[in-house]
């Protein structure tokens, strides 16, 4: 068990990678049945898709504000 504090952006990376995987598992879906010769899912589908790039840049917002509140100059202003 880990006794370090969790930082102001550690959810929000948490939440991202989360997203990101379950688009990623999308896409897997979406594309198999192009390389299987069956007939392609419709295209409401392919927008779940999405879901990839909008978890890592849910990701990426938790990193920089991670980066925001430990920085230097803002940890001397506390």
């Amino acid at each position: 068990m880990s006794t370090t504090p969790s930082g102001a952006g550690d959810r929000l990376v948490q939440v991202g990678a989360i997203v990101f995987f379950v688009g990623a598992l999308a896409t897997l879906v979406t594309v198999a049945p192009l390389f299987l010769g069956t007939d392609p899912f419709p295209s409401a589908a392919y927008a779940v898709c999405m879901l990839m790039g909008l978890g890592f840049l849910i990701a990426a917002a938790g990193v920089v504000r991670s980066a925001w509140k430990s920085s230097p100059k803002r940890a001397a202003t506390r």
